[in-house]
């Protein structure tokens, strides 16, 4: 397995567990590499991974390393969906977890990170995790967002590599957090209109424009 890449997993494991956007042994990261990709082993601490904690995967089966996170196949079938995507995290962040167990729609037009990062969001109904139900709605949804919504489970975030993909996720809890934390003190939020959005993500320059008709 690539050294240089299992060392930016651990410490994309380690920048979620001290971010509050992971806890426990809840969650599993992974990062495309070759043919396949490195995922975190099944029942490992995402702030402490070590090189021995990871496993490498492809074409649905465990190749190297410890036995895989159950979810393997729910992060292969992103990838498989979206070749331009390189790192999925999938995690349980308390706000972005409460909306996704809660009927409240995140809105992404707050500010210049959200608009971007936030810019398409989809549900994902409640199947076990670590079955193939699971993995097959998340792969039926993959072409249509990089936030996922796992209702009554977590989240995903996807993105072209772990630095994109921490900021994504990242994005995602803060704007969760500001959006319940308005919701329970009644406070307005002056959101930017579409047109605005609009004009931003076409001609701000803050990022690429995504391709959506891949």
């Amino acid at each position: 397995m690539d050294n240089q890449l299992l060392s930016q997993l651990s410490s994309t494991g380690k920048f979620m567990m001290d971010k509050d956007l992971a806890w426990g042994t809840a969650g599993n990261i992974s990062a495309r590499s070759g043919d396949g990709y490195i995922i975190s082993a099944t029942g490992t601490y995402l702030g402490e991974l070590e090189v021995e904690d990871f496993s490498f995967c492809k074409e649905g089966e465990h190749v190297v390393g410890k036995k895989p996170s159950k979810e393997f196949l729910m992060h292969e079938w992103i990838y498989e969906e979206r070749p331009e995507i390189n790192a999925v995290l999938h995690a349980s962040p308390f706000y972005s977890t409460l909306i996704a167990n809660s009927d409240i729609e995140l809105p992404s037009n707050y500010f210049v990170e959200s608009m971007y990062y936030l810019e398409r969001i989809t549900r994902v109904p409640f199947y076990h995790p670590g079955s193939k139900e699971l993995a097959q709605a998340v792969k039926e949804r993959a072409k249509d967002a990089n936030v996922f919504l796992l209702e009554n489970h977590g989240i995903i975030v996807c993105d072209v590599n772990l630095k994109e993909a921490r900021t994504a996720l990242q994005t995602l809890e803060y704007t969760a957090r500001m959006h319940i934390t308005a919701l329970e003190k009644n406070i307005n939020i002056n959101s930017l209109s579409d047109e605005t959005v609009y004009d931003f993500l076409h001609h701000s320059g803050y990022k690429p424009l995504r391709d959506w008709n891949k």
